[in-house]
């Protein structure tokens, strides 16, 4: 087995420059060392220097971050998942073996609920193959460079999937409006109100009829963020990685398609009801009070249901 030796050196070397190091330089060393020895763990069979893994990890180190910041940094990646994606790109014929077999032969059934036909699915699926390990063009090069350990890998191709799956047109619903419906069935009464339960009751066909429609006319964009958010379970770090923009961008996008559910389902439901004002502002205070609750509880109810296997 390799005794890597001098891993600061390398480290250095891919860092930003101001990287600032701190503490006890054999501290150091063995913070690399370890984090090499655990992203090789379930890779053994996968030969990767400790010097270029250190490299890559160095590159994935935001400027201006000092030695003591560091550890916690490490704590927080996914160092198995960088470990293999750097294997890939020193192309490593084991390491993209893994990657087929661990990753992207799980595709087909992670894409399942966006209900494509066969052959986009086929034509994704090689997509997706290619951008992470030629690149579409020479000057983006290999998409796996990209990836920076913050996130689960198998998540961060997923999205790419889904992405190139919405690009090439497909009809894809990433969140189906049967979702949407059986979500709404297992919603908890507002708290201290009976007058809002008796209404929803009374309401409920045409309440869960709303919310379809206000879901369907969401956009395409739209309804894939909230998917990632609420029903895979990205954070909205990781979404702003994966979009490219900063967390705050990200957080108003969601906030804006909730907004829109809201009001969609509050215009068609005082187009269609014909009851008194008073009934009516209560309903909308019913809408108002189940849409607040966390999308991710409705959803992830849903996904539990048919991946119990999960939880």
């Amino acid at each position: 087995m390799e005794d890597p030796r001098n891993l600061s050196a390398a480290f250095l070397a891919g860092a930003p420059a101001d990287i600032a190091v701190q503490g006890h330089a054999d501290e150091f060393e063995e913070l690399l060392r370890h984090a090499w020895e655990t992203g090789r763990g379930p890779w053994q069979q996968i030969p990767l220097s400790a010097d270029a893994f250190v490299r890559h990890l160095a590159r994935q180190v935001p400027a201006g971050s000092a030695g003591s910041s560091l550890a916690l940094l490490f704590e927080q990646l996914e160092l198995a998942d960088l470990y293999l994606a750097c294997a890939c790109m020193q192309d490593r014929p084991a390491a993209v073996e893994a990657l087929e077999h661990h990753y992207l032969a799980k595709l087909p059934s992670l894409l399942s609920y966006l209900k494509l036909p066969t052959a986009l699915l086929d034509e994704v699926c090689q997509q997706v193959r290619i951008h992470l390990l030629i690149g579409m063009t020479d000057a983006t090069g290999p998409r796996l460079g990209e990836y920076t350990g913050r996130g689960t890998l198998m998540s961060w191709i997923k999205v790419i999937a889904a992405r190139l799956a919405l690009k090439h047109g497909s009809s894809a619903r990433e969140m189906p409006e049967e979702n949407v419906v059986e979500a709404l069935k297992n919603l908890p009464a507002p708290e201290s109100s009976m007058e809002l339960d008796l209404i929803k009751r009374r309401y409920r066909r045409e309440f869960h009829q709303a919310v379809r429609e206000a879901f369907a006319a969401l956009s395409s964009n739209q309804r894939h963020l909230l998917q990632l958010h609420f029903v895979d379970g990205l954070s909205m770090t990781e979404m702003g990685t994966l979009y490219r923009v900063n967390q705050s961008s990200i957080s108003r996008w969601l906030r804006d398609a909730r907004q829109s559910v809201y009001e969609g389902t509050k215009n068609l439901l005082k187009e269609r009801l014909r009851i008194s004002s008073g009934e009516f502002e209560s309903l909308l205070a019913a809408v108002e009070s189940q849409l607040d609750l966390s999308l991710s509880e409705l959803l992830t109810t849903k996904d539990r249901k048919e991946n119990p296997s999960s939880t």
